[in-house]
């Protein structure tokens, strides 16, 4: 069991590490804008946050924030009562105080003592909630994907530039992990010479989730709010809750973007790339018949111009490994091919295949716990994200740079669904020219829940 104790400790050690160098305004069209209520903060000041979202990752990011010095998880947020109630009990075992629940966000966003929020919500949630939070002044951690499509990217950054005193962080983790930053560092350095190309990949044997039964909507949830700002389903199957929403368009955004939007990161960053000229993307569901709508074996690559290409592969149902790694990047250099495991470790080899360099992590990474594999690395971008806030320390995963590596993930979904290949403005990440293509670029929206930028 990691202890608060220990998980102080090695958040020490990452701001360390770091320091080397290495009512609610948003939806509804009767709604105002009202002015903020974020604060300063000072460097010794501790930081008030609200999970929105308790009942998986959300419920993970709860424990380890708790966990985390002059930080106090004060706020629970789920329509879930059952999800809420075991939140808070998991809370209090690690610090001796209860949060508050709420069940509603749009109550919770007018409680005036929250500095910041922390979204693990279902992705048709994340960019609304995300731009409701800011609306109401307060800091983010927003987990990956950003947005449910990419319209709502757009969304997202127009909103952040109208509150440039908020600090907006999202969780693709990896960026702030140790050796993972030393990694990129030696790409970058020319540890393996030039590198024009990476694929990443992620494997696993899921299960068929069936065909789902009409059923009564169980007591403990509130299911028009958790449809939230997606067009309602009336309807409740007992497939969908809690976790088997990833697989319908409606609410989610498959495996490219439950898992895959972490290695496509790592391939920008590592690549030093920004939007793609190209992207294609075949696959489908083929394991099993029943009602998970998005591919189970999917392959994206992407065209940065004439500067490198890159790809994500995944499976969802098979899950013999690539390269030895169940999930991870590698990328092939003129002088050899590094390794990144998907843990917080790396490998380099030469043309040949010695291996050169061997570099393990001496902190766990548990491969196969879906709710909270990297605990104690983690701490190392929670970390970030406050001495962001305290003292306007640099980002490692600004909401920029995450909305650039979701829009990827999300454009090969795109050319998937539309059965051929994208062309993109490299500037801006649009699709050109693809009026098929193009009506997946946004969604509708439950009347009363339409985003307002304000």
């Amino acid at each position: 069991m990691i202890t608060r104790r220990d998980f102080i400790k090695h958040s020490a050690a990452a701001s360390a590490f770091m320091a080397m160098g290495g009512g609610i305004d948003s939806f509804g069209s009767e709604r105002k804008k009202k002015k903020t209520n974020s604060r300063v903060i000072g460097a010794n000041d501790t930081i008030r946050l609200a999970v929105i979202g308790v009942n998986s990752r959300g419920k993970a990011l709860a424990k380890n924030f708790s966990k985390m010095p002059l930080c106090e998880v004060t706020h629970l947020c789920d329509c879930d009562s059952k999800a809420l109630e075991s939140c808070q009990g998991e809370v209090f075992k690690i610090t001796g105080k209860t949060p508050v629940g709420v069940k509603d966000i749009r109550q919770l966003l007018e409680i005036q003592d929250i500095d910041g929020v922390v979204i693990a919500m279902p992705d048709h949630w994340h960019a609304p909630a995300a731009m409701m939070a800011m609306q109401a002044g307060k800091h983010v951690y927003l987990e990956k994907p950003t947005s449910h499509n990419p319209a709502e990217n757009s969304m997202l950054m127009r909103v952040s530039r109208k509150h440039p005193e908020l600090v907006i962080t999202v969780g693709n983790q990896r960026r702030s992990w140790p050796r993972v930053r030393e990694a990129i560092q030696e790409l970058h350095s020319g540890a393996i010479g030039k590198v024009h190309y990476a694929k990443s990949w992620y494997v696993a044997n899921r299960p068929s989730i069936g065909k789902g039964k009409i059923v009564p909507v169980p007591q403990n949830l509130d299911w028009d709010l958790w449809q939230g700002p997606a067009p309602r389903v009336k309807d409740f199957k007992d497939n969908i809750v809690h976790y088997n929403w990833h697989w319908f368009w409606h609410w989610g955004t498959g495996e490219a973007l439950n898992n895959g939007t972490h290695f496509v990161d790592l391939i920008r960053w590592g690549l030093d790339v920004s939007y793609p000229t190209q992207v294609t993307s075949v696959g489908g569901r083929w394991r099993f018949e029943d009602d998970w709508e998005a591919p189970d074996t999917q392959l994206i690559t992407f065209q940065f111009s004439d500067k490198a290409a890159g790809s994500w592969e995944g499976r969802s149902c098979n899950s013999v490994p690539v390269d030895n790694y169940g999930f991870g990047v590698a990328y092939y250099g003129e002088e050899g091919t590094l390794f990144l495991s998907g843990g917080n470790d790396y490998k380099i080899v030469d043309l040949g295949g010695k291996v050169i360099k061997d570099v393990k992590s001496d902190v766990a990474y548990k491969q196969g716990d879906l709710q909270n594999p990297s605990e104690m690395l983690d701490g190392f971008h929670f970390q970030n994200w406050f001495n962001a806030i305290r003292n306007g320390e640099k980002l490692n995963s600004t909401l920029e740079e995450a909305c650039k590596s979701t829009q990827l993930v999300q454009l090969g979904n795109i050319a998937m669904r539309v059965g051929h290949s994208l062309q993109i403005n490299p500037e801006t990440g649009y699709i050109i020219g693809d009026p098929e293509a193009q009506n997946y670029w946004g969604r509708d929206y439950e009347p009363g829940w339409e985003p307002l930028i304000i």
